[in-house]
C-alpha cells in the first residue's frame, strides 16, 4: 500500500510499533483520566504557587548547612558500604567464578532487592530501628547491591576467561584470582558505577529524609508542613546546589579515569 509515495510495507517495522505505542498511550490516558485542559490548569496553579516561595529565606541558609552535610554523609556512607557489598555479591553472581546454582541464588537475591524501592526498605527499617540516619544508610546500601551487584557481575563475566584459567593453572586460588586478576580490570568500571550510584543516592537521601531519615529532605518537608514557603525555597536551592555539585565532582573524577585509561 502506497500513499503519496509513502510505502507502508517498506516502513512497517517502524510505523507499526509507533502506531501501537500511540494507541497504548491514548488508552492509558483515557483510563487514567488525563486531560490537556487539566494539565494546563495545573501548570498555571503550580506557577502561581511558586510565586509564594519567593524570595527565599536567606536567614535560614546557615541553619540548613548541617542538614545538607548530613544528607551528603548518608549518601556517601550508603554508597561506600553498598559498593563493597556489591563487589562481593558480584563475585558470587559471575558465571565464570562460581557454581551455577550459587550464581542463580545470588542473581535472585540481587533481582529481589532491585524490585523493592528504597523508600519501602526505609519504612521497614524505621519500624525496626526508629527514625534517623541509620535506616537511610542501610536502605541506600541495599539499593546499591541491587544495582551495582548486577552491573559488576556482568562486567566480571565479560573478562577473558583465558587469563583467569592461566592464573588458576599456576596455582592461584579464587581469592588471588579476584584480587590480582579481576579487580584491576574492573576497577575503572567499579569507580564509574559507584560515582553514578552516588549521584542517585544524593537524590534519594533527600526523599528518604522527608519520610524520617533526617537531613535536608526533612527540612524541606517540615517547611512545607508549616506553610513556610520562603524557607522551603531556601532548602530547595540548597538541594539543587548539592545535586549539581555532586554531578560536577563525579564528572571530573570520570574524566580523570578516562584520561588514565587512554594513557595506559
Amino acid at each position: 500500500m502506497t500513499i503519496n509515495g509513502f510505502s507502508l510495507k517498506r516502513y512497517r517495522r517502524t510505523v507499526l510499533p509507533l502506531g501501537l505505542l500511540l494507541l497504548v498511550t491514548v488508552l492509558a490516558c483515557l483510563d487514567c483520566g488525563v486531560s490537556i485542559s487539566q494539565l494546563w490548569e495545573g501548570m498555571v496553579k503550580g506557577f502561581s504557587f511558586l510565586a509564594y516561595m519567593f524570595p527565599p529565606d536567606w536567614s535560614a541558609f546557615g541553619e540548613m548547612l548541617q542538614p545538607v552535610l548530613e544528607s551528603i554523609v548518608i549518601a556517601v556512607l550508603g554508597t561506600s558500604f553498598g559498593t563493597f557489598l556489591s563487589l562481593i555479591f558480584a563475585v558470587f553472581a559471575a558465571s565464570n567464578l562460581t557454581h551455577p546454582w550459587i550464581r542463580q541464588i545470588t542473581r535472585f537475591l540481587i533481582g529481589f532487592e532491585r524490585s523493592i524501592p528504597e523508600i519501602i526498605i526505609l519504612l521497614i527499617l524505621v519500624a525496626a530501628f526508629g527514625l534517623g540516619a541509620m535506616p537511610a544508610i542501610i536502605a541506600l546500601t541495599l539499593g546499591c547491591i541491587g544495582m551495582l551487584g548486577k552491573l559488576l557481575a556482568d562486567t566480571i563475566e565479560e573478562i577473558d576467561s583465558v587469563m583467569l584459567d592461566s592464573m588458576t593453572s599456576v596455582g592461584a586460588n579464587k581469592l588471588q584470582v579476584v584480587f590480582y586478576g579481576i579487580l584491576p580490570q574492573i576497577l575503572p568500571n567499579l569507580v564509574t558505577y559507584a560515582l553514578f550510584r552516588l549521584e542517585i543516592n544524593i537524590r534519594l537521601s533527600v526523599i528518604l529524609g522527608a519520610v524520617g531519615a533526617g537531613g535536608i529532605g526533612y527540612e524541606l518537608e517540615y517547611a512545607f508542613n508549616m506553610l513556610n514557603y520562603h524557607r522551603a525555597m531556601t532548602a530547595f536551592l540548597l538541594i539543587l546546589l548539592m545535586v549539581l555539585g555532586t554531578e560536577q565532582v563525579s564528572n571530573l573524577v570520570k574524566k580523570r579515569i578516562k584520561g588514565r585509561e587512554v594513557l595506559l
